[in-house]
This record gives C-alpha cells, sequence and structure tokens, in this order.
C-alpha cells in the first residue's frame, strides 16, 4: 500500500514543522514547563491562527476536512519537537464530536474548537488494570437526554483551558457510552496531577455529574481507537526527533580522534532505531487508512499500530539515551524530554503488553466464529 503524502498532507506537515521548529527551542520547553499549567498558551494560538486547529475537521464546521490523516501528521511533527500543547486529546475529541456528536453538539462547540478559542479534552482511562473499553464509571439516565455519571477518570490529559470533557461510562444496560461534561460542573471535581512527560493531568472524580450522551453508534469505542492512533502518531515523532538529536550529537562528538558515529557498534544502534520508527510509521499509517467514512477504524490494525508505538517506540527513546552516554542522565540536556514522553505514551491506554494481549484476543475471537460458522 502506497502511504506517500498528498500535495495537502505535505503542505500541513511542512507548516506545522515551521511553526513548531520556530516555537520549540530548549530554552522555550524549559519555561512552559516551569509554568502552572504547562501549556504553551502562545503556540496554541499560531496553531489555531495558521488553521492547524482544524485541519482534521470538517468543512461545515469550518475545518479543511483532510481527516484523521491529516490528524496523523500533525501529531508526528508535534512528537518530533516534543510541543508542549493539548493536541492529541482536544483533536481526538473534536473528531469524536463530528463523527458520533449531534447536530446541536457538533453546531455548538466545533466552531469554536477549530478556531482555538475553546478546547476540549478526553476522560478515556481509570485507576488499576481495567480495559478502557469497559469502564467501570456509571451512567444513570436522568430525564430525555440528561444523564448523571458517577465514577473517578484517571489522568485526564491537559484539563487546563478545556471547557469540556469528553467521558467514557458504562450504562445500565451494560453497553459502554461516551458523553460530554462540562469540566466546571457541579459533581465534577479535580485533583491536579503530574505524569511523566510532565503534563499536568487532572484525576477527575464524578458524584452524579450532569452529562449528555454523544449517541452515535459505537462512539465509545470508536473515540478510544482514535486515541489509539493519535498516541502512536505522536510516539512516532518522538522516536524520529530522538533518533535525529543522537544523530546530531554522534557526529560532533569524537573519540580516539573519529567521530562516535563511524563506532560500528554505534551504527548498529542507530540502524535498529531506524528500522523501529518505519515499523512504526507503516503500522501507524495503515491503521489512519482502515478509517472508515463513518469515523471507525479496522480495530485490529490500530491495536498493531498502538503495540508498535509502546514496544518501538520506547526501544528507541532508550537507545538514544544510552547513546548519549553521562550528558543522557542530564535534565538539561533535551534528549531527557524524548525519552520522557516516549514513556508516558508508552504506558497510556495500556501499555505494550496489553495491547498485545488484546489483540491476541480479537484474533482467537475471530478463529472460534470461522469455526463455528465452518461447522
Amino acid at each position: 500500500m502506497d502511504f506517500t503524502l498528498g500535495e495537502e498532507l505535505e503542505a500541513v506537515r511542512d507548516l506545522a514543522r515551521r511553526i513548531l521548529t520556530d516555537r520549540t527551542a530548549h530554552e522555550r520547553l524549559r519555561e512552559v514547563e516551569a509554568s502552572a499549567d504547562r501549556v504553551d498558551e502562545a503556540l496554541w494560538r499560531e496553531l489555531a491562527r495558521a488553521g492547524l486547529l482544524g485541519v482534521a475537521l470538517p468543512e461545515d464546521a469550518g475545518g479543511a476536512g483532510l481527516g484523521v490523516p491529516a490528524l496523523g501528521v500533525l501529531l508526528e511533527e508535534q512528537g518530533r519537537h516534543v510541543a508542549p500543547v493539548p493536541l492529541w486529546p482536544a483533536l481526538v475529541g473534536a473528531l469524536a464530536l463530528a463523527s458520533y456528536g449531534t447536530d446541536a453538539q457538533r453546531e455548538d462547540l466545533l466552531p469554536a474548537l477549530v478556531d482555538g478559542s475553546a478546547r476540549i479534552t478526553v476522560a478515556l482511562e481509570e485507576f488499576g488494570p481495567q480495559d478502557p473499553a469497559e469502564p467501570r464509571t456509571a451512567a444513570v439516565p436522568d430525564g430525555g437526554d440528561r444523564w448523571r455519571l458517577t465514577g473517578v477518570k484517571a489522568a485526564v490529559p491537559s484539563p487546563a483551558g478545556a471547557g469540556h470533557v469528553l467521558v467514557s461510562a458504562r450504562r445500565e444496560d451494560g453497553r459502554t457510552g461516551l458523553f460530554l461534561v462540562e469540566s466546571s460542573a457541579s459533581g465534577a471535581s479535580w485533583e491536579r496531577t503530574e505524569t511523566t512527560s510532565r503534563d499536568m493531568a487532572g484525576n477527575l472524580t464524578l458524584d452524579g455529574a450532569p452529562a449528555r450522551e454523544v449517541p452515535g453508534e459505537g462512539a465509545a469505542a470508536g473515540t478510544v481507537d482514535l486515541a489509539r492512533i493519535a498516541l502512536a502518531a505522536v510516539q512516532v515523532g518522538v522516536a524520529d526527533g530522538a533518533l535525529g538529536l543522537s544523530a546530531s550529537y554522534l557526529r560532533e562528538r569524537e573519540q580516539f580522534g573519529r567521530p562516535l558515529g563511524s563506532f560500528q557498534a554505534v551504527l548498529h544502534q542507530l540502524a535498529d532505531c531506524y528500522i523501529e520508527i518505519e515499523a512504526m510509521r507503516v503500522c501507524v499509517w495503515q491503521a489512519i487508512s482502515s478509517v472508515g467514512a463513518d469515523g471507525r477504524a479496522d480495530s485490529s490494525a490500530v491495536l498493531v499500530a498502538k503495540w508498535w508505538a509502546g514496544e518501538g517506540g520506547l526501544n528507541v527513546v532508550h537507545r538514544a539515551q544510552h547513546l548519549h552516554g553521562g550528558i543522557g542522565v542530564d535534565v538539561d540536556y533535551p534528549v531527557h524530554r524524548f525519552f520522557l514522553w516516549g514513556k508516558q505514551i508508552s504506558g497510556t491506554l495500556g501499555g505494550a503488553s496489553s495491547d498485545l494481549a488484546r489483540l491476541g484476543d480479537r484474533i482467537a475471537d475471530g478463529r472460534a466464529v470461522e469455526g463455528s460458522v465452518a461447522s
């Protein structure tokens, strides 16, 4: 399959790369990491002015209508520059509303999400070894299209500045639904928590919090799959950025009168990183290409991409830090940032082992169905 970018996606990539390169100098990243919310609001506004927040969203909402492929391109560039803006949760939430929301929800929220004047985030994880597809947070009807949610969502990414949260919760009929909650709603309380990547996340406790359902068929499962694709795309960029930084360092650093990058053992590790990154990228684009007109993706392809992102991405950032030798443990040197991002992404929505277990279950279920049909 040909995953070559077309002209429109190349334009998205080039514009994002130019803006992010200018705005993610090491000194600027340190400044943002020392701030209260860990979000570069100036960069967010610039991305909005450039139209990049809406590249994946439909044209009737003011977006460019380029869909999930544009999301993948933009997020890979973010990862390559470890840019501290909440792109993946905000854009996943916006795309979920575009795909599964009611006309009223789309009309009320999407234009502001496109122009950057409002943000949304997603609450898909809970404490403990809980499958994101099977939340313990409970949703009970409250008359009409109103619901009440009770439960705890863990490490909600970048809630600062987000006016709404998309929450996965279990309905009384046993089905998992997706619900729109105002961040400041009564019955919703936040506990700030710092993640491995230095993002300031929040644990969200819901105690009968009012909510509206996002009613599209398969909204919760589709949003989890979209989040997995988004995380895998960011991880490709993180790994590629770590490799680029390592290659530059090894070209300049000398030992025994030769650049470190000329030693065979070092070249082998760089080659292993390159192979892992290319495998990750192919799997991400296979998952992206599986997304249909209804916004749903092939869950098996998505799990493969997420597994490679967790396994391969973590391998690359480990090697990149190792290749920097002693300076690799200096948190004032940029390579540590790629390691922290890679580590955080590898465990979000479940680590590589849990992704592999879910993929194995899907394959086994498919064979069981084929066997019952054949018999």
